[in-house]
């Protein structure tokens, strides 16, 4: 058991205070055995150690308290709402007891409570709650909007309350928290006020210097500047007298000290460069009919006095912000050449600019639960960025991820999936070496195979095994694009590795028969067993649905025939020439040239040589020639294995202008916005070339791929490398 804190003099003070007050405030809505139970609720947990100070030491009780009088300032004192803030503590150190008091609670008070227990359980997984895969979750996560208020409000109050506190460390991870989290839900929901305080206290914790820099020198400028926001305002209250149809109020007022830094920044300027630290607001008292109209009425007023600057207009009257902030903003040109903005908005807009959405239904005022329904599903459609309400729905639950889960790793990182992933998914998604080897998962605790399918917020732990290699049943498991993508790629590669196997073992069984591999020979052979692909073969010989003994068989029969009839692999003597002249060495060389005849020859395709290319011949198994480059990849062993098939060859130096010869190019750049069309700009430039194909994949920030070309000598094809090579964000072109 936890040591019981006891309450200051100071606290007891403040406890008296906050609760008169809280009294006031919900005079009429707390029955006498609710306030009872949350009386005693808080009694029982101190006296059984259950709350105690926090870990600032801070009194919970009083956070508490100033909370729920945040929350009901911003969308009244609703009962449920209350207990739920105040019995929070005691359900965040044992949840148990929403049980033991279920009965005698509302029903939205104990869904309120339910959430909250959640998003406490939530917090306690992760402490990466800075990132905004953290806040999706919550929101996510959350069915009934007032939690998020409840957490916004819970937030500020810390805030503002670790002015006692000398933990500068725990300042800075709040106000990051704060800045991270809580200000954009604050922002999102139009709840401008608590937004702004928020981040001026987070600056002020973490930027102390600057903060107290500006603060001084605010406080240094303000007697000026209230002299100045008055003799503004005076010739524009001076005509506005003159329009007796108008109802309104004009007040000034300084910007926040984090909104001035941020334009400090932004603008590059010292403070004194700064000129419109301020606004003023024009505030009109308005029949909702007449809002636009007399809002516009007044612009014009403003405009005929000061002249406007047009491109700071931000009309939010004809189109309000997707959070409901309505009003009217214009940049003036004031006295001494300052800039001065003006803001014009009636008091309805005016209290949701302030209070966010819920200032709306304040303002006309909630006399019913219906009207707190109708406020809490519009914040919710405001989060939703959905254009319509749902009827007879009073659960509030958020379908802005209704496509998204988030998933916990058991260090607390956190993952955005589609709904419906598998541990596959998830598995996959942290890391592919993790997903080939995965065999199942750990998920809250519990065993589970890799086709279960996760739900948000479960934390995960994968299990693997060294043994395990991807299947093809997988693709049918795995729901995400991104799993599958990387399964056919696993697949694809275990495949390359078998077909290696396979090709080395039918190579050794033939060495083993004193009989040499022949590409050419084990193709035909391939073929003639109903494979298209040399992969596919070798594949299945690996995985022993083909008898080796079968296939030396086989290969021995299309040998046989030819040695009855005699060898008919011809050596390179048995070929005749065009020789060489005298004065060239009076060498044998086959000259390649257009109108070649009595030779059979053709361009290999594994180097594709072209007009220019220094090349060699090679007789074929079939009597054939194959022509090479030589920087071919295969010449080395050609040469090496089989000297006596090669052939010195060269190109004619007949014109060879009009033949084209098929050439690729590897190419790898930036993967910018237009790179392609800039290279096949330069590739339809170019006379004597014609593109046949391109094929270009995206790797991150870079592409690959490959170009195929008709281009009719080698000179030409150099030319046109450079020229590629020359094109903005291309790092490199090489010939295939």
């Amino acid at each position: 058991m936890q040591e019981l804190f006891v309450f200051t003099n100071e606290e007891k003070s403040e406890l008296r205070t906050l609760l008169c007050e809280l009294r006031k405030s919900v005079e009429g809505k707390f029955f006498g055995n609710e306030y009872k139970l949350v009386k005693e609720s808080i009694a029982n947990a101190i006296r059984q150690g259950r709350i105690t100070r926090d870990r600032l030491g801070f009194n919970p009780i009083i956070l508490d308290l100033k909370t729920a009088l945040l929350v009901g300032q911003e969308i009244g004192f609703q009962h449920e709402i209350m207990i739920s803030i105040m019995l929070n503590r005691c359900v965040q150190a044992d949840t148990s007891v929403i049980e033991g008091i279920k009965d005698e609670l509302g029903e939205n008070a104990v869904k309120i409570l339910d959430n909250l227990a959640q998003i406490n359980s939530i917090y306690a997984k992760s402490p990466t709650i800075e990132t905004e895969n953290f806040r999706n979750l919550l929101l996510s996560f959350t069915n009934d909007m007032r939690v998020i208020l409840i957490m916004i409000a819970s937030r500020l109050v810390m805030l503002r309350s670790l002015f006692g506190s000398d933990n500068e460390d725990a300042r800075r991870m709040i106000a990051r928290e704060a800045s991270k989290l809580y200000i954009p839900l604050a922002h999102k929901l139009g709840f401008y006020k608590l937004k702004s305080e928020m981040e001026d206290l987070a600056l002020r914790y973490t930027e102390t210097e600057i903060y107290a820099e500006l603060s001084r020198k605010l406080e240094e400028t303000a007697a000026s500047r209230e002299d100045y926001i008055a003799s503004f305002i005076k010739p524009i209250e001076k005509q506005l007298k003159m329009q007796p149809h108008l109802k309104y109020r004009i007040k000034g007022r300084t910007k926040s000290i984090n909104s001035i830094w941020q334009k400090m920044k932004k603008q590059q300027r010292p403070f004194e460069q700064i000129y419109d630290l301020f606004a003023i607001r024009i505030i009109i008292d308005s029949e909702p009919q007449n809002e636009k109209s007399e809002c516009w009425h007044v612009y014009s007023i403003v405009a005929d006095m000061y002249t406007p600057n047009p491109h700071r207009l931000r009309d939010w009257l004809s189109v309000p912000k997707s959070n409901g902030y309505e009003s009217l903003h214009t940049t003036v040109m004031g006295p001494e050449g300052r800039w001065v903005e003006v803001q014009i908005r009636t008091e309805r807009m005016d209290a949701v600019a302030e209070h966010g959405l819920a200032a709306h239904w304040r303002y006309k005022g909630i006399k019913s639960e219906k009207g707190l329904d109708n406020l809490l599903a519009s914040i919710r459609d405001t989060l939703e960025n959905l254009g319509e309400e749902e009827a007879s729905d009073n659960k509030f639950k958020m379908e802005l991820y209704k496509d998204e889960i988030f998933i916990f790793t058991p260090k607390g990182d956190l993952y955005r999936l589609a709904k419906g992933a598998t541990i596959l998914d998830f598995a996959f998604s942290i890391h592919t070496g993790l997903g080939c080897k995965c065999t199942g998962a750990l998920v809250n605790g519990r065993n589970v195979p890799i086709r279960h399918v996760l739900n948000n917020g479960d934390q995960v732990e994968i299990i693997t095994s060294n043994s395990q290699t991807p299947k093809q049943a997988w693709l049918s498991i795995a729901q995400t694009g991104r799993a599958r993508s990387k399964i056919r790629q696993a697949l694809k590669e275990i495949s390359s590795r078998q077909a290696d196997m396979g090709r080395e073992a039918v190579i050794r069984k033939l060495k083993n028969h004193k009989i040499e591999f022949d590409e050419s020979i084990m193709d035909h052979l391939i073929r003639k067993m109903g494979f298209k692909r040399l992969s596919d073969f070798f594949q299945n010989v690996a995985e022993g649905n083909i008898d080796i003994a079968d296939i030396l068989k086989r290969y021995q029969a299309l040998l046989n025939p030819e040695s009855e009839q005699g060898d008919q692999t011809r050596s390179a003597d048995e070929f005749t020439y065009k020789q060489e002249d005298e004065n060239k060495g009076g060498k044998d060389v086959l000259v390649i040239e257009r109108n070649l005849k009595g030779v059979d020859y053709k361009l290999s395709k594994c180097c594709a040589p072209i007009f220019g290319d220094d090349i060699f011949g090679f007789v074929t198994i079939n009597g054939g020639i194959s022509i090479h480059r030589k920087d071919c990849t295969n010449a080395k062993q050609l040469i090496e294995r089989y000297p006596y098939r090669v052939i010195e060859a060269r190109w004619s130096d007949v014109d060879n202008h009009g033949t084209l010869f098929p050439v690729t190019l590897r190419i790898v750049g930036h993967d910018d916005i237009g790179i392609v069309t800039n290279i096949t700009s330069v590739i339809n430039q170019e006379k004597d070339v014609m593109m046949r194909g391109i094929n270009i994949e995206s790797h991150d920030t870079l592409f690959s791929g490959t170009l195929s070309l008709m281009i009719n000598d080698k000179l030409k094809l150099n030319k046109l490398i450079a020229k590629i090579e020359g094109i903005k964000g291309v790092k490199q072109v090489k010939r295939g």
